[in-house]
């Protein structure tokens, strides 16, 4: 056997860095998970925002993995932080719409305890210190809340949407520490910061979770005089704002990657990014762009989210992976590299070997109910539903979702169908009415809509949708 070139032996060792523990010996990684509110996925530099500023995001690009075909498990707010927070698809345990005021009250809404745990406690019983900070929307009673959902800390607030400010003229300004009720800060992006930065200080050696949840950049539109001189008067005042947020944001990833670089962990640490659900183009102005529709739609515009990792050594600077993959795929990710045993109960899939770009992923499929909503994605097909109406892409060719190809491909959305249907039907009903208007309109409004945003027409889903509510 000939002896091996030099570029050979320096590509093996690269390899075998690469495919090796993903951890120095006895040290498990620490774990942040940072999650924007309603961010559109073309409000990044990184992703060809041409109107935004987002230097500290678009670093972490530069320095970790982005996943281009990363989806959300639910269009709106609390059911894809359901599924993250458990690993599972939230229609298990039938949170599959936003909880509302007359849910507040009850121990039941919540998440479910008849399985291996939440992220939190699964991480918890491997030793970690963990602390969520920011928006919490699972779970109203002292019971649901973080701390009894295995977070060490908690601070920031419980419903689905809050004020910035503290003389903010709207919002809810109920913030907690723990289960208390403190004052709320003069900024709430800044002091939820505060909070992590403590956090990752305070942790020594002893491995740790931060969940990051900002309400920014969600409605209210909200900022203060500092952020709004970065940005440049604007026709619209309402995008001025909302940029003024995003910057606010920015600089929130920025002073959290900073303090565990600081404190010496940035190779013992995997920092994620990513948002829970698209953005509310007609309440905002955040831009879903290149794709179409809207939170609350399954159209890419609502499901489709900006996701990245970065650990410095471990995985490969600037690489771009089209891999699917969903918020759910964090919570096994983060499970397995902190040697948690893995149970039949998770969903997700450990994207370390996609990361690392070691391997490709055995083919997959992915599925959405909201209903009278539905979708599913399989390969680079993706067929949605509303009310009795079904639409057919190709999104390797039409990632717009311009091109209905129901009547042109009639035995791929029969497959997909059937394939829906089949998930659909291992899932229990959702456990509460939901709060959108989707529920309650008329008929064949919904289905107008969704067809008014592939036909590129003028639509305007604000009382559709949301009855123009905050949530």
């Amino acid at each position: 056997m000939r002896p091996l070139a030099r570029r050979e032996l320096l590509g093996l060792f690269a390899a075998s860095a690469l495919a090796g523990p993903a951890f120095g010996a006895g040290r498990r990684p620490n774990i942040v998970v940072i999650v924007a509110d309603d961010l559109g996925y073309g409000d990044l530099g990184c992703h060809g925002g041409k109107d935004v500023a987002t230097p500290n995001i678009d670093r972490l690009a530069v320095e970790g993995v982005r996943m281009t075909d990363f989806y959300a498990n639910h269009p709106s707010c609390a059911p894809s932080r359901a599924a993250f927070l458990s690993g599972r698809y939230q229609h298990r345990f039938g949170f599959e719409n936003n909880p509302g005021a007359a849910q507040h009250d009850s121990p039941a809404v919540g998440l479910p305890r008849d399985h291996g745990g939440t992220i939190a406690e699964r991480l918890k019983a491997q030793g970690y210190a963990t602390c969520a900070v920011g928006k919490w929307h699972t779970g109203f009673t002292p019971e649901n809340l973080p701390t009894g959902r295995g977070f060490d800390r908690f601070y920031g607030f419980i419903g689905g949407a809050m004020a910035y400010t503290a003389d903010g003229p709207s919002g809810d300004k109920a913030v907690v520490r723990g289960t208390t009720p403190v004052p709320m800060p003069a900024h709430t992006t800044e002091a939820f910061t505060d909070e992590a930065v403590s956090f990752i200080k305070d942790s020594g050696r002893r491995p740790f979770f931060l969940y990051a949840a900002y309400n920014a950049v969600h409605a209210p539109l909200q900022s203060t005089q500092p952020y709004l001189a970065r940005i440049a008067p604007a026709a619209d005042p309402k995008r001025r704002t909302y940029l003024a947020m995003l910057a606010a944001l920015d600089d929130a990833v920025g002073r959290i990657v900073a303090a565990v670089d600081g404190a010496g962990l940035k190779d013992d640490t995997l920092v994620v990014f990513t948002s829970d659900n698209g953005g509310p183009t007609w309440q905002t102005t955040s831009a879903n762009t290149p794709f179409n529709g809207v939170k609350g739609t399954m159209l890419e515009g609502g499901v489709r989210v900006p996701a990245i990792f970065r650990w410095p050594g471990r995985l490969p600077a600037g690489r771009v992976s089209n891999e699917l993959t969903a918020g759910f795929d964090i919570t096994a990710t983060a499970l397995a590299l902190a040697g948690a045993p893995r149970t039949p109960d998770l969903d997700g899939i450990d994207l370390m070997p996609i990361l690392t770009g070691r391997a490709r992923p055995a083919p997959r499929t992915l599925y959405w109910r909201l209903l009278p909503q539905g979708a599913i994605r399989s390969g680079e097909w993706k067929a949605l539903f509303a009310e009795d109406r079904w639409w057919l892409f190709d999104l390797s060719k039409d990632p717009g979702e311009r091109n209905d190809l129901a009547a042109a491909r009639p035995e791929v959305l029969a497959r997909l169908k059937a394939d829906w249907t089949k998930w659909s039907a291992t899932m229990p009903p959702a456990a509460w009415g939901s709060l959108n208007r989707t529920g309650r309109a008329e008929p064949g409004e919904l289905k107008g809509l969704i067809d008014g945003y592939v036909r590129g027409l003028p639509v305007d889903p604000r009382s559709l949708l949301y009855g123009g509510g905050a949530e």
